[in-house]
């Protein structure tokens, strides 16, 4: 039987394995030429995966608007339909972009772009309905993202939306726009076994919210991926905010901690990859990762953690001791 997870208080089941869908998006560029997707992909491919994602018992589904300047959630909606009853889907509003010449163009929290933003999602997603909508501007103001609740839910009583929740790595944030809205049941932030996030977690037990992990694989570093990534890749571009590659390649201090946790995490017989998504499947009931994949076998291998769930006890008291003892010398101050 397939592993679940609740989505906070709505009553929404997802696998306890999502699928990230920022990769199969393709390519994205900012105004100075900067990548902010995964380079070009294979769109025949995709759909594949997304197909052997709901093979493997996956049925949740993370995109948004931008991806691709939309061209995620058109691959999405190619791959599932037919099959849309099968998957939770869940999309992200926000950022502004030109679909034509995909380039972002900058941001939009206003009430009315959160709603002409679900009308182009529902329409490239080709369906009545996301489960899921989340404000996808991580640094955005408490204020301002409160002036969004009433709007949300109106979109929540017009059935356009199941329930909705905030992109955001701080804590604080997460928790007053859970307070104000009653259909927020999320709150989709990093968090993997290399990068935790203990007070967001707290936040989501206070609330009865879902902890969606982002980067569950720290952007592939936990797949043991050794490979320089092309300059129209985000890992190539090297952002202040992406630590986990230098130039393309894995950042030596980070690869280094892999190796020193590669043990504890594979010691059950699974993937490096499946040992980091089991560890975040016992750090917290409440935690649903969505690990991005663009291959079928990705897809397997991501969502195969299912059945071998949570990262045993012996394994996991394993790990944390060594990261105890690795948290001491984080490896951002050595960079």
């Amino acid at each position: 039987m397939t592993m679940t997870r609740t989505l906070g208080h709505s009553g929404i089941e997802v696998s306890a394995i999502g699928m990230g869908c920022w990769a199969i998006g393709g390519p994205l560029w900012g105004d100075g030429g900067q990548p902010f997707g995964w380079g070009e992909v294979d769109d025949d491919e995709s759909v594949r995966t997304v197909h052997a994602a709901l093979d493997h018992g996956g049925n949740f589904f993370d995109t948004a608007s931008n991806y691709g300047a939309g061209h995620s959630e058109r691959i999405l909606g190619r791959a599932l339909a037919g099959r849309r009853e099968q998957a939770v889907i869940a999309t992200k509003f926000g950022t502004c972009f030109e679909e034509a010449t995909r380039r972002w163009t900058g941001t939009d929290h206003s009430p009315t772009h959160t709603v002409t933003s679900l009308e182009g999602s529902l329409r490239r997603l080709g369906t009545d309905h996301v489960d899921l909508y989340q404000l996808h501007l991580n640094d955005l103001s408490t204020s301002a993202a409160l002036d969004l609740v009433d709007t949300l839910e109106d979109l929540v009583s017009q059935g356009k939306i199941r329930a909705y929740g905030w992109s955001t790595d701080h804590p604080a944030s997460a928790a007053a726009f859970a307070a104000a809205g009653p259909h927020c049941v999320t709150v989709q932030h990093d968090q993997s076994v290399l990068k935790d996030n203990a007070a967001m977690l707290a936040v989501c037990d206070t609330y009865d919210l879902a902890s969606i992990n982002k980067a569950p694989l720290a952007m592939g570093l936990l797949t043991g991926a050794t490979r320089a990534v092309g300059s129209d890749d985000i890992r190539g571009a090297a952002p202040p905010w992406l630590v986990w590659f230098t130039d393309g390649r894995p950042t030596p201090e980070w690869a280094q901690r892999v190796t020193q946790i590669r043990t504890a995490l594979t010691a059950d017989g699974r993937t490096l990859a499946q040992g980091a998504l089991g560890w975040l499947l016992a750090r917290s009931p409440r935690t649903v990762p969505i690990p991005g994949c663009r291959t079928v076998a990705q897809a397997a291998e991501n969502v195969g953690t299912l059945a071998r769930g949570p990262l045993p006890a012996d394994a996991y008291a394993e790990v944390e001791r060594l990261l105890a003892d690795l948290r001491r010398t984080p490896a951002e101050s050595v960079r």
